[in-house]
């Protein structure tokens, strides 16, 4: 009798795993290829992943990073059981809960409440526990007043969150995420981030796909790259975060956004109602040299920026925090400046306003045109309430010929070192 292989006592064990994909040109050669039963091939392949290899600890959280068409869903899918691998296999030890598409088993006849049921069944947990956290999985998605609703008559807001609250609420021992990190707006949306963040502080595995390279970095302890459906990195977060940027800034891609974002400009006040459970940017003011100026004329080293700040938020919550990055015109980001990093603490007032400004003396930039960014996140600077892209252009002139993005502090030295 054979022992049972060590792979096996892994969270998640991948081996070998490849996927392939049939693609046919038009219809009818689907039907050639079925009537000449591999005589002759009508399609062409299309290798999604080839010969994936790794394992997941319990208890760790690993992100997958890679570009679109990499093939990081794919690995998703086939981890969670939802696609059939053409070889190799994908061991998962454990309940698994599945962010990816939510709701997908739902059927829009039942209710609300015989959806829980069914979809907490497929998942695994029995009909006693089921019946003993409905009323959980009722009030966290906050559909109560319509549970006994055909889903179908439910907005597509109400959809998701119900079909999120269920598979968040079903005690998984694994945790899969698909590109977000929680669902909805306003207070659903940092209630189901927060859940997501207990789940994680409880030592429950995680696997966290995403374009967000500033979450995958800062909840992740490890992270895989995959290109061209092959790994290319496996390692600490920082150190394949770090690569995977470098090879996007190489090949000359937009790199994707640091943080998954809705672009607004914010130079004037807007009108925002206080929302529960969030936070919003209110004004935004750019000043060059004491003067206020969206599109601002810079000397290099010598002029001076100020970037301020108003927000509103939910007085009940924790005090967000700001963040500010510049970018270069093809979106790749220079730096960036954070309240959470420099433990500067944001003062608001009991209504939950608050202002602040980030000063940049003489700044060191060089000649050419830089974006900045502004972000309003939570007490952690992890889930992003609100931000506002591209809020002023810096237009940099200089005295030399230096070439680059900064200056940076030096001196010449004669003589030996």
């Amino acid at each position: 009798m054979s022992s049972k292989p060590i792979f096996y006592e892994d969270a998640i064990c991948v081996r070998q795993l490849s996927k392939c994909y049939q693609l046919y040109q038009q219809p009818i050669d689907r039907l050639k290829q079925f009537l000449w039963r591999g005589r002759r091939q009508y399609f062409r392949e299309l290798w999604a992943l080839r010969d994936i290899n790794f394992a997941v600890m319990p208890g760790e959280v690993v992100g997958i990073v890679g570009r679109n068409g990499s093939g990081k869903s794919t690995l998703l899918q086939l981890v969670c059981g939802t696609l059939t691998p053409t070889s190799g296999e994908a061991q998962v030890n454990g309940r698994v809960a599945a962010l990816l598409e939510l709701g997908a088993g739902f059927n829009p006849e039942f209710t609300g409440r015989e959806n829980v049921m069914m979809g907490a069944t497929v998942m695994g947990l029995e009909q006693s526990r089921i019946a003993a956290r409905m009323e959980e999985i009722i009030d966290f998605s906050g559909v109560r007043e319509f549970i006994d609703q055909p889903v179908k008559t439910y907005s597509s807001g109400m959809f998701v969150r119900l079909a999120f609250s269920v598979a968040i609420n079903v005690d998984p021992d694994i945790l899969v995420i698909d590109e977000a990190l929680s669902v909805g707006d306003g207070a659903f949306a940092r209630k189901s981030f927060n859940r997501i963040m207990q789940m994680r502080d409880a030592g429950k595995t995680i696997l966290f796909c995403s374009h967000s390279l500033f979450q995958v970095e800062s909840l992740c302890t490890r992270a895989i790259w995959i290109n061209q459906g092959k790994i290319m990195l496996d390692g600490e977060a920082a150190q394949v975060v770090a690569a995977y940027q470098g090879y996007l800034d190489k090949s000359g891609l937009d790199s994707p956004a640091d943080l998954e974002i809705a672009s607004s400009s914010m130079l004037t006040e807007q009108t925002v109602e206080p929302v529960h459970g969030s936070a919003h940017i209110k004004i935004i003011t750019i000043t060059v040299d004491g003067e206020d100026n969206q599109h601002a004329v810079i000397m290099s080293e010598q002029s001076s920026i100020v970037v301020c700040i108003t927000f509103t938020s939910d007085p009940n919550l924790p005090c967000p925090t700001i963040a500010i990055t510049l970018h270069a015109m093809d979106n790749r980001m220079l730096t960036s400046a954070a309240t959470w990093e420099d433990q500067f603490p944001l003062q608001r007032a009991p209504d939950g306003s608050g202002h602040v400004c980030l000063r940049l003396d003489q700044l060191p930039l060089l000649k050419g045109e830089y974006l900045v960014n502004v972000y309003l996140l939570c007490e952690r600077g992890l889930h992003l309430y609100d931000s506002a892209e591209s809020v002023a252009t810096l237009c940099v002139q200089q005295m030399g010929r230096l070439q680059g993005y900064f200056s940076i502090p030096h001196q010449w030295e004669n003589g030996k070192c």
